[in-house]
């Protein structure tokens, strides 16, 4: 089954075919919409040859449909018929979700994406916990206005470096995973890693992606 695994970020959109090697994107941001998403990804891999489709979306996603409107893009999120859009069988998660599926070597993982904004999931055993810790309050904003790529150009490397490190060590106090997997491209600015804690890689996501269709490999996403 030659799977397109489209990654849909605060900044850009990815999609790679599990077919081969290459890599396509085109810019996102705060006007992107479904519609719009899904046309410019079809125009993006014109020539592509892929049977299912995996969208991992920077927003809550419940059964395959999105139910909250991302903060960081466009609207028409809820609601959108992603399958008949893209005219293949199609699964929608949380962007966090896909990248963590791609990243999970089993047990009790927190995945946490350093990007945009702050992407969390939790896989315990193979089932799968969206969350939406980013969005929590933290200090004088929310965690990902601290960890994410804004608090990077906020704080400046060494604070927001501090920052990250305090975070994590909140998650794994309150969470207990085995391990924690630091993904997104904010993440690549780290120079050390706090125990416990390994370096994602956004190629991950497409990981996920083909995951998601792949039977032999279970994984149990609400």
């Amino acid at each position: 089954m030659k799977v397109l695994a489209v990654d849909v970020g605060g900044s850009h959109v990815k999609a790679k075919v599990s077919t081969g090697d290459e890599r396509r994107r085109f810019k996102s941001g705060a006007r992107l919409s479904a519609a719009r998403m899904v046309e410019q990804v079809l125009e993006l891999v014109d020539g592509w040859d892929y049977d299912v489709v995996s969208v991992g979306v920077p927003a809550q996603v419940h059964s395959n449909k999105v139910v909250h409107e991302p903060v960081n893009l466009g609207t028409g999120w809820v609601g959108f018929d992603y399958e008949r859009a893209f005219g293949r069988p199609t699964k929608v998660v949380n962007d966090a979700v896909m990248q963590a599926i791609g990243s999970y070597d089993g047990g009790r993982m927190l995945f946490l994406g350093l990007g945009t904004g702050l992407g969390t999931a939790l896989i315990v055993d193979g089932v799968v916990e969206p969350m939406e810790l980013g969005h929590l309050p933290f200090r004088k904003r929310t965690y990902e206005d601290y960890v994410g790529s804004a608090g990077l150009e906020r704080l400046g490397r060494k604070r927001w470096v501090k920052t990250v490190f305090e975070v994590v060590a909140f998650f794994q106090t309150a969470l207990e995973p085995d391990y924690v997997v630091l993904g997104g491209g904010a993440a690549q600015d780290l120079e050390e890693l706090p125990p416990g804690v390994r370096l994602g890689d956004n190629e991950n996501a497409f990981v996920g992606g083909l995951r998601l269709w792949d039977e032999s490999f279970t994984v149990i996403v609400p």
